[in-house]
């Protein structure tokens, strides 16, 4: 890849992976609001962090997946300019991931797995959220994640970026959508800080390393669900039976662990991740 005068020249494999980032991101792709009523049964929704507010950036409730009650946790995005704006876009305050731990807390209490969706641009950087303690919110739902001892699966179904989709996915299995995105921050936000220059947001896409075949080689996911040629919103049925297939058979072995097994074995996982040396 060449880059002059942010003219950058592609390989056809960067040329999917710029693909799959712009079909991560489509007007048309599905919400967690698509896809509840298509993999759970008896969804009831939960509001509030008994705190603040009702963030509508992040939804929460309880469910039942194949007849057994779970917890659900998602990023919310509209369909078009006004739900965005209710949903601030999918960019929670910190009072979402308030919410967010409420129900995870509920669910270790009794015994539910909690099932997170999340499709977010990040976490809002607004200084309203700063003020309430946004930093503070998604650091405290890392610690309190990382204690339960009920399983988790985090399923990164469009946009995975920064501590805001990081904020509900510290999860026994972490599994992606083949045309979603996860990475440390945005691409656009990447090329603004690294090169001071957000035209550079293509460059930024590849090197980010941030496709799900990228991911599950590195050892961040544990598995990739597929979805039709074109992108999930060509067939939500069809994306949404793919989800629920790889929730069957990640979340089976999960229930039959221990609390004690199910706790190591996420911490375990997120030890493993990358490489070092130690003298």
């Amino acid at each position: 890849m060449a880059n002059e005068a942010n003219q950058i020249i592609l390989t056809p494999k960067e040329e999917n992976i710029i693909k799959r980032y712009e079909i991560s991101k489509h007007k048309n792709r599905p919400t967690v609001n698509d896809y509840i009523p298509k993999i759970f049964e008896d969804f009831i929704e939960l509001h509030g962090d008994r705190g603040y507010s009702d963030d509508k950036a992040i939804l929460t409730g309880l469910a039942r997946f194949n007849g057994v009650a779970v917890t659900v946790i998602g990023h919310v995005k509209g369909k078009n300019t006004n739900e965005n704006i209710e949903a601030n876009f999918g960019m929670p305050h910190p009072e979402g991931y308030r919410k967010a731990l409420r129900q995870m807390q509920q669910a270790e209490k009794f015994r539910r797995a909690v099932i997170s969706l999340i499709d977010t641009p990040g976490a809002y950087c607004g200084v309203a959220a700063e003020e309430r303690g946004q930093g503070e919110a998604i650091a405290r739902n890392l610690m309190e994640m990382s204690r339960l001892t009920v399983p988790v699966i985090a399923i990164i179904t469009g946009e995975g970026a920064s501590g805001g989709a990081l904020g509900i996915a510290q999860a026994n299995k972490v599994l992606m959508l083949e045309n979603a995105t996860y990475s440390v921050i945005s691409a656009k936000g990447f090329a603004s800080l690294l090169w001071k220059d957000p035209k550079r947001e293509k460059e930024a896409i590849i090197r980010q390393k941030m496709t799900s075949e990228d991911l599950l080689g590195l050892g961040v996911i544990d598995g990739i669900i597929p979805e039709p040629p074109e992108g999930a919103h060509k067939d939500i049925v069809l994306t949404a039976a793919a989800i629920k297939a790889a929730l069957e058979a990640n979340i089976a072995p999960l229930l039959k662990m221990s609390p004690e097994e199910i706790y190591n074995q996420r911490y375990k996982k997120f030890r493993d991740i990358g490489f070092f040396n130690e003298t």
